[in-house]
């Protein structure tokens, strides 16, 4: 028996970005160079080897956002203990606007969803740089 999927990723993506902000790109530079924003990329890590990454963002796989975040887990990275704001950007926004709501949802603050994630990164010109396999 096929499987009934009552809600879908369209509606996921729409409800979280009914609870979060976003930024463009030049909000998240502006927000980086003047308030020291992190920028978090959670794009899989073949996505940054072949594409690039933005200079000073710090990746954390989609799939670990929420452990990183949590000091009690074992996982917990300390840059996510720091002031934000915390900007999060995968590919094209919708991944990240995921991770946005949930990082809110946990208490982050403050947290952006990076509208059009890297493809729009990198077609404003904004730096990026190539991530190594090591």
């Amino acid at each position: 028996m096929p499987q009934n999927i009552t809600t879908g990723i369209k509606q996921l993506c729409a409800e979280a970005k009914a609870e979060i902000q976003e930024l463009d790109v030049d909000g998240a530079r502006d927000l980086i160079g003047n308030e020291g924003a992190t920028l978090i990329d959670i794009r899989d890590i073949r996505e940054l080897w072949r594409d690039g990454k933005v200079p000073g963002s710090r990746h954390v796989p989609r799939g670990m956002v929420e452990f990183w975040i949590d000091p009690e887990s074992s996982y917990y990275k300390d840059f996510f203990g720091g002031d934000g704001p915390f900007i999060f950007m995968c590919a094209g926004g919708l991944r990240s606007a995921l991770a946005t709501q949930i990082a809110q949802r946990m208490g982050l603050k403050p947290v952006y969803n990076l509208i059009g994630g890297f493809g729009a990164w990198k077609k404003a010109g904004a730096p990026v740089e190539p991530h190594d396999k090591t």
